[in-house]
C-alpha cells in the first residue's frame, strides 16, 4: 500500500494500554525519537484504526510519533462498542493520553474523521496544539452526510446501487436508518454483512482509480465491523450543534499554523468542505492535489502530507514557505 513518499517502515519504541472509562481501554504506541518533537496522529473513520503505514508520514529521527486507536477501534477494547463513545469523550481521551505520556503540547495530524477530531480537539484545547496538519476535511454537517449517503450516486452510480441495493426497496429512502437496523440485528450474520457492505462502499470511493489492494482492507471483518457501526452511530446519534459548529469556532484556533491537504476528486469528503473551512480561516494554507481522491495513500496526498511534516521538522510550522 505504501508509496515512495513515505518514510521507511518503523517499529514502536513503546506501546501500552490506557483505561479511559469503566468500558473502554485504548491501545497506544510511540515511534521515532523518544526525545523528539511530539506529534499526534488521529486516524479516520470513525471506527478505523491506526495502520503500520500511518507511522511513516513523519521523520523518525526528528519526531516523537504518538498513535492510538480510538474508542471501539482496532486494538482498543471492546471493538465496535457504541456506549460512552462521543466526540467529547474522544477529546477527553486525547488529553488523558497526553498527560499519561508527559507531553506539554504537540503537533496534531489527522485526516478525514481525523480532521474532524483534530478540529474538535484544537478548538477545545488550543493551548496544547503547536500546529495542525489536516487532510480530507470532514465537518459532520447535514450536507456532508446527505452527500455520502445519496450524492455519491451521481459519480459512482454502480457502487451506490450496490450499497443501497443491500436494503429492501421500501427502506432505501432512509439508508442510514436501514443500515442501522441491520447492523443492530440479533442475527450476527445479518449485522456483519451489512457492516461489510457499508465498509466496501466507502473503501471503493476512497481512491481516484480502483485499487483492489486498498479495498481489501475494508473487507477485514474487524475493520468493517467497527467502522460501519461507529460511522453509522456518529452520523445518526453524535452530531454538532449547531450544524456548522466547527466553522463557527475557527476563531479559537486561527493563530495555530495549519495546512489543509485535499484531493481534487475526493468524493468521500468533497473539496467544498475544505473550501468552506478555508473561507473562514484565511490564515490556513490549502493544498489541493490535482490527481487524487480521498485516501492518504494516494501518492500526491502522501507527498503533500510528508512535505508538511518535513516543514514542521525544519521550522516548527507546516505552513508553505513563501517564494
Amino acid at each position: 500500500m505504501a508509496n515512495s513518499h513515505f518514510y521507511p517502515e518503523i517499529e514502536p519504541f513503546a506501546r501500552g494500554s490506557l483505561d479511559v472509562s469503566a468500558i473502554h481501554t485504548l491501545y497506544w504506541e510511540q515511534c521515532g525519537n523518544p526525545g523528539g518533537e511530539p506529534i499526534l496522529f488521529l486516524h479516520g473513520g470513525p471506527g478505523a484504526a491506526c495502520s503500520l503505514t500511518d507511522r511513516r508520514f513523519f521523520d523518525p529521527d526528528h519526531f516523537r510519533i504518538v498513535l492510538f486507536d480510538q474508542r471501539g477501534c482496532g486494538r482498543s477494547e471492546p471493538v465496535g462498542e457504541l456506549r460512552e463513545n462521543s466526540v467529547e469523550e474522544l477529546v477527553g481521551d486525547i488529553e488523558t493520553l497526553r498527560q499519561e505520556l508527559g507531553i506539554e503540547s504537540w503537533h496534531v495530524f489527522g485526516g478525514s474523521w481525523g480532521s474532524t477530531l483534530s478540529l474538535y480537539y484544537a478548538q477545545t484545547h488550543p493551548e496544547r496544539c503547536r500546529s495542525l496538519t489536516l487532510r480530507g476535511i470532514w465537518l459532520l454537517r447535514d450536507e456532508e452526510l446527505d452527500w455520502w449517503l445519496y450524492g455519491i450516486r451521481n459519480i459512482q452510480p454502480e457502487l451506490w446501487d450496490r450499497f443501497a441495493g443491500h436494503l429492501p426497496a421500501e427502506e432505501r429512502d432512509d439508508l442510514l436508518e436501514g443500515y442501522w437496523r441491520l447492523m443492530n440485528s440479533d442475527d450476527r450474520n445479518v449485522a456483519f454483512e451489512a457492516a461489510r457492505q457499508w465498509s466496501l462502499y466507502e473503501g471503493a470511493c476512497c481512491t481516484l482509480l480502483p485499487n483492489d489492494e486498498f479495498l481489501s482492507l475494508f473487507e477485514d471483518p474487524g475493520i468493517s465491523w467497527s467502522m460501519a457501526r461507529l460511522e453509522a452511530h456518529y452520523f445518526r446519534n453524535v452530531r454538532p450543534e449547531p450544524d456548522d459548529l466547527l466553522l463557527q469556532r475557527v476563531g479559537r484556533i486561527q493563530h495555530i499554523p495549519t495546512v489543509i491537504v485535499h484531493g481534487r476528486y475526493d468524493i468521500v469528503c468533497p473539496i467544498k468542505n475544505a473550501l468552506d473551512l478555508k473561507a473562514v480561516w484565511p490564515e490556513a494554507d490549502l493544498v489541493v492535489v490535482p490527481d487524487a481522491g480521498h485516501s492518504s495513500h494516494e501518492p500526491g496526498i502522501t507527498r503533500e502530507l510528508v512535505a508538511a511534516t518535513n516543514r514542521i521538522a525544519a521550522s516548527g510550522s507546516p505552513l508553505l514557505v513563501s517564494e
